[in-house]
């Protein structure tokens, strides 16, 4: 058991990457804030370490109300330490139907930005807290087959950057970490072609690592900072015809 328990939201853990966190992080002997949009889904999540886990349904598509639930959530686990943003959606959208671009807009661009922007309020007011945004791989380069998840996971990495500076400038012990992961077994792993597929268990425990570390930005899994590289190098006449 954590002798200092942290006070943790995990923004999206209901599911993958984001309920794998939430129940780590419980199973540790923190306390954890849970969001979510299905009410059933966060029961399950609580259920399994009643008493550590609160959970506030939340749709981050509808901003005000959001940031009002985050507030309860902080009040409820006595303060913040830690959040973590793992509310994400994306499509393969090849005929670019807006509908599906504009639901990803909505959740990885427009409920990012509000989380970020009040959590990182909230530790400045306190003068210390961590921020991690969970992004894509995705970030490094625009993708023909689902452009809007790609580029809204490149918009939060570039805001986390931006909030990294206010704050280097602001000389605050704040952290703020991106985490870019490749493929994880998720629901939002799509499409043909997959590897080096890691679990959510894996996922998790780099991540923690990586948080615990306090880096600015870390590759899920370790190995996929090679692709990141290769990603950042490669001339359009080759990445196009990938």
């Amino acid at each position: 058991m954590n002798e200092h328990p942290l006070k943790v939201i995990v923004i999206g853990g209901t599911s993958g990457i984001g309920e794998q966190l939430a129940l780590d992080y419980a199973r540790a002997g923190n306390l954890v804030g849970v969001t979510g949009r299905r009410l059933e889904k966060l029961k399950e999540v609580q259920h399994k370490y009643f008493g550590q886990i609160f959970i506030k349904q939340m749709d981050v598509t509808k901003p005000v109300q959001a940031v009002i639930q985050l507030d309860y959530l902080i009040e409820k686990l006595g303060g913040l330490d830690l959040l973590i943003y793992s509310s994400g959606t994306g499509h393969i959208n090849q005929e670019l139907e807006f509908d599906k671009e504009h639901l990803t807009i909505e959740t990885n661009v427009i409920g990012f930005t509000a989380i970020a922007d009040r959590a990182l309020n909230v530790f400045i007011k306190q003068q210390n807290g961590h921020l991690v945004n969970i992004s894509s791989i995705n970030a490094l380069r625009g993708s023909d087959a689902a452009p809007a998840y790609a580029a809204s996971k490149a918009y939060s990495s570039n805001y986390m950057e931006g909030l990294r500076k206010k704050i280097f400038k602001a000389q605050l012990p704040i952290y703020l970490t991106d985490i870019k992961p490749g493929f994880v077994d998720t629901d939002m792993a799509k499409g043909e072609g997959l590897f080096w597929v890691a679990s959510t268990e894996k996922a998790s425990r780099q991540i923690r690592k990586a948080i615990i570390k306090k880096k600015k930005s870390a590759y899920i899994t370790k190995r996929w900072r090679l692709i990141g590289w290769l990603l950042k190098l490669a001339p359009d006449w080759l990445y196009f015809r990938i």
